[in-house]
């Protein structure tokens, strides 16, 4: 019955990432070019301030720093790591950069959380990687520093974020909702000044960019990381970054969808590597099963 309730978890979880993957299309398509930081704060701040407005609480005591580490890591820091790789790569080379997020957070949870390192997590890390690589990656994808960087940063922000939350937890009393807009309206914040500072507010804002702007807002960031945060009470950290990688597969279908990119052989294969990576991850505790009340009194007397 846990299993089984586990694996509603971790699908129903799986839609954030899912809704993420269409970012790159999204940015490259729809919002003004090379606006990253602007990009960030609009995906947050309006959703985390319209959560804190229907659920008109703020964070006590020292859920005032942890909110602001949990938003700066999970939202602001991320955000714009990821819109700055995604202007400065191919989505499928920051995709495939941002593979190794699962290897953090697999070291980071059994230092932090005490979660098992067993070797289905490591031969999935290794599959998914390949997969990444055989779904988006070609020949002809250019490199660059700054975008390599960032798409590195990213998955450590990530990564980060994603042990920390399951650390601290949920304070008791405040819904997934209002948890979810501390975070998004702290990484706003965080992100606002940078945006003045360093990259300003464009002349104009054209009727595509506001769609674009609404999508990442509503879909992106209240739908997807409200039931992002649930799943981090529900599924393993191992778990819930490997669902991440639902975004370059879907990203990928979006591409073959809406700009005519065509998917080959190998494509299909690293689809299928990256399902089966996924599955295994979920189907393979992250901790040991707790003893039996008789081994228990055995191993303790």
């Amino acid at each position: 019955m846990r299993d089984k309730r586990l694996l509603t978890d971790s699908a129903i979880t799986a839609l954030a990432p899912m809704i993420w993957g269409s970012t790159y299309l999204v940015t490259t398509e729809l919002l003004p070019p090379d606006r990253p930081l602007l990009a960030a704060v609009v995906r947050a701040l309006p959703a985390g301030l319209v959560l804190l407005l229907f659920g008109r609480v703020l964070p006590r005591g020292s859920w005032w720093w942890r909110a602001l580490v949990l938003g700066t890591l999970n939202i602001g820091a991320f955000f714009f790591l990821l819109f700055v790789s995604a202007y400065h790569l191919p989505g499928g080379v920051a995709a495939l950069v941002g593979s190794v997020q699962p290897v953090v957070t697999l070291v980071l949870a059994a230092l932090v959380l005490g979660d098992r390192i067993r070797l289905p997590h490591v031969l999935a890390c290794v599959a998914a990687t390949a997969g990444v690589a055989l779904l988006v990656l070609k020949a002809t994808a250019q490199l660059d520093l700054v975008g390599v960087l960032a798409a590195l940063g990213g998955a450590v922000s990530m990564a980060s974020g994603i042990v920390l939350t399951k650390r601290w937890r949920r304070p008791e009393g405040v819904s997934v909702l209002l948890f979810t807009g501390w975070q998004l309206t702290a990484g706003g914040l965080v992100l606002l000044p940078a945006l003045f500072l360093l990259e300003g507010l464009p002349d104009t804002i054209t009727g595509t960019n506001a769609l674009g702007f609404g999508y990442l807002v509503v879909l992106g960031s209240l739908f997807g990381y409200s039931v992002w945060f649930r799943g981090t009470e529900r599924v393993p950290a191992i778990g819930l970054s490997f669902l991440g990688f639902c975004s370059p597969i879907v990203a990928t279908a979006l591409g073959f969808v809406f700009l005519g990119q065509t998917l080959s052989f190998p494509q299909f294969a690293g689809a299928a590597i990256l399902i089966g990576a996924i599955v295994l991850v979920q189907l393979t505790p992250a901790k040991a099963p707790p003893l039996p009340e008789r081994e228990l009194q055995r191993t303790t007397s």
